[in-house]
């Protein structure tokens, strides 16, 4: 996008925004003139609360609102919080998500449902709570993963709750098309993060070895695919999935 007031006058949030990928994506977003609400979940340590009121110190006239996206009354709150804040809401992303790898011999029943519980039905409360506040002509952007096509090792909830996140995308295309607003995913590869940076270096060695471009993704490739999805550019798009990835993946 090269117009930096392209967004101006919109409204938007992305969860799970107080660090990674999704500070990233409020710091463009607020660049190219969004209004934007930084969200976080409270932890025993405090440190998202922290980091979402350093990114927010970053933006324009920012919005700072803690909710769990696994609890369907807390993001009921939020949305109910943004109605009131910013008159509704132009653009969602749900990037908020956590792993919790095991192979499913190992793997706990909680620590199943509690990876569902955020990447899968987190972006359905979201979306199901914003659609009172969404704007005509809004867009949705889904996080899902390389991992929810391919499926990893070891990632069985991961995997699932990402593979189920493209079949929501494309029923909510379906459903939220009377509106004119869109929802497409984003299905990163591997990306530069911390999440990626506490992986053993023999693993991530071999995943670059199957990596066409030869590099790991930026956080800022995953941005620019956001960027695009919400930008007026993309009026015409739904329902898709945009694998950014260097090549690991081609489908």
């Amino acid at each position: 996008m090269s117009e930096m007031g392209e967004l101006s006058g919109k409204v938007a949030l992305v969860t799970g925004s107080s660090r990674g990928i999704g500070a990233g994506m409020v710091r463009a977003l607020n660049q190219h003139g969004a209004r934007c609400v930084v969200n976080y979940v409270v932890d025993a340590a405090g440190r998202n609360k922290a980091d979402a009121e350093k990114v927010a110190a970053e933006l324009r006239d920012p919005i700072v609102l803690q909710a769990d996206v696994s609890d369907d009354a807390q993001v009921a709150a939020m949305m109910d919080r943004v109605r009131a804040a910013a008159g509704g809401l132009d653009i969602l992303v749900n990037n908020a998500g956590i792993l919790r790898d095991k192979t499913m011999k190992k793997m706990a029943e909680d620590e199943w449902d509690a990876v569902l519980r955020v990447n899968l039905s987190g972006a359905f409360h979201c979306m199901r709570h914003a659609q009172p506040i969404l704007r005509d002509d809004g867009r949705i952007v889904n996080l899902s993963s390389v991992s929810g096509v391919m499926g990893f090792f070891g990632q069985a909830n991961y995997s699932a709750s990402k593979a189920g996140l493209l079949g929501l995308t494309r029923t909510a295309a379906r459903e939220f098309a009377k509106q004119r607003i869109t929802v497409n995913a984003i299905a990163p590869g591997f990306v530069d993060t911390e999440m990626t940076r506490d992986m053993p270096e023999d693993v991530k060695r071999k995943f670059l070895e199957q990596i066409p471009i030869g590099r790991m993704g930026q956080v800022d490739d995953i941005v620019n695919a956001m960027l695009f999805l919400c930008s007026p550019r993309s009026s015409y798009i739904t329902g898709q999935v945009i694998h950014v990835n260097g090549g690991f993946f081609m489908g």
